[in-house]
C-alpha cells in the first residue's frame, strides 16, 4: 500500500483561501502567495507516521488482507475521520463556502473513499497528484498493493463518479519502465518497471518513478500530464540555476503547470493559510 499521502482541504470564496492540511496543527494566519504556500503544503511531514503505520497494519489480521478483498471500511476509517475533521473545520470557518481536496499518492484513492463514504455536500472538486486510481487488471496476476481497496473503489465509484464535482487528475512522465529481462534497459528502468507492474499489470509503461500514467488518470476527469516530474521530492537536489535536479509535483518550476486546476482564482491571489505545514526543525 502507498504510504505517502497528502490530502489538503480548501475552499475559495473569490479574494482568499483557507488551507488545512490533514494531520497539522494550527498555528497564527498568515498570508501568502498561492504558489508558495502549496509548495510548503507539498513539503510538509507527516509527524503520526508510525502512528499512520500500525493503524494501516491492524488491516494484516483480516483475513480479507490476505485474499485481497479488503474493503476500506473499516480500514481506513482513522483517516476517513481526519479528512472529515478537517473539511467540516474549514465549511465552519468559512460558512459553508465551496471546498475543493487537494490529494497526493494514497491521498487520491483515500479521497475518493471519503466522497463515497460521505457524500459531496459543500466539496465541488478533487483535484490529485500522482496518485493510483486503478487496481492491476486481473489477467495481470498480480496482487493489487492496497490488498483489494482499489478494487471495491473502481467497482464501487470507478472515474468521475460524482457528477455534480469537477476531478482533476495530474500524471509526471519521468521515466519509462521496463520488464526485468529487456536488453538494452538501463537499471533503474527495470527497477521502476517493477514498482510499475505492480500496480498497472504492465513494468513498459511510462510514469512518475512510483505511479504509471494511467493509473493516475480517471475516466471523465480534467487529465493533465506533466513531462520530466517526479513523483516526490524524495532525492531531489538543488541545481545551480536553482531548479530542482530531479523535479516533482511541487517543485517552484512545475507547481505553475498545474496549480490553477485547484482555484477558480488568480495563481497570485493571497490565501489564508491555517495549517502548519512544515516541523519546527526543518
Amino acid at each position: 500500500m502507498v504510504e505517502s499521502t497528502l490530502c489538503t482541504v480548501r475552499y475559495t470564496d473569490g479574494n482568499c483561501q483557507s488551507e488545512q492540511l490533514l494531520g497539522a496543527t494550527h498555528k497564527s494566519v498568515a498570508r501568502k502567495p498561492l504558489d508558495s504556500t502549496i509548495e510548503e503544503l507539498l513539503l510538509c511531514r507527516d509527524w503520526e507516521t508510525p502512528k499512520m503505520t500500525i493503524r494501516n497494519a491492524a488491516g494484516v489480521v483480516d483475513i480479507n488482507y490476505w485474499k485481497g478483498t479488503l474493503n476500506p471500511q473499516p480500514t481506513v476509517n482513522w483517516y476517513l475521520k481526519r479528512i472529515d475533521d478537517a473539511v467540516n473545520s474549514v465549511k465552519t470557518q468559512t460558512d459553508g463556502a465551496p471546498v475543493t481536496l487537494l490529494a497526493h499518492s494514497a491521498g487520491g484513492w483515500l479521497s475518493r473513499v471519503y466522497l463515497l463514504s460521505k457524500g459531496t455536500t459543500g466539496i465541488d472538486r478533487l483535484v490529485t497528484i500522482g496518485s493510483p486510481h486503478s487496481p492491476p487488471p486481473q489477467e495481470a496476476k498480480v496482487m493489487d498493493q492496497t490488498r483489494g481497496i482499489l478494487t471495491y473503489v473502481e467497482q464501487n465509484c470507478p472515474g468521475r463518479f460524482h457528477s455534480s464535482i469537477e476531478y482533476v487528475t495530474v500524471a509526471g512522465k519521468y521515466i519509462e519502465g521496463a520488464g526485468l529481462r529487456d536488453q538494452g534497459a538501463s537499471i533503474a528502468q527495470k527497477i521502476v518497471g517493477a514498482g510499475y507492474q505492480q500496480v498497472c499489470g504492465n513494468a513498459r509503461v511510462w510514469g512518475d518513478g512510483i505511479i504509471p500514467i494511467e493509473a493516475a488518470h480517471l475516466h471523465g476527469a480534467d487529465q493533465v500530464t506533466l513531462d520530466g516530474v517526479y513523483h516526490s521530492p524524495l532525492g531531489a537536489v538543488v541545481a545551480v540555476d536553482g531548479k530542482t535536479g530531479r523535479p516533482w509535483y511541487g517543485s517552484p518550476e512545475v507547481l505553475p503547470k498545474w496549480i490553477h486546476h485547484i482555484s477558480d482564482t488568480n495563481e497570485s491571489d493571497s490565501i489564508v493559510e491555517v495549517g502548519n505545514t512544515l516541523p519546527p526543525n526543518l
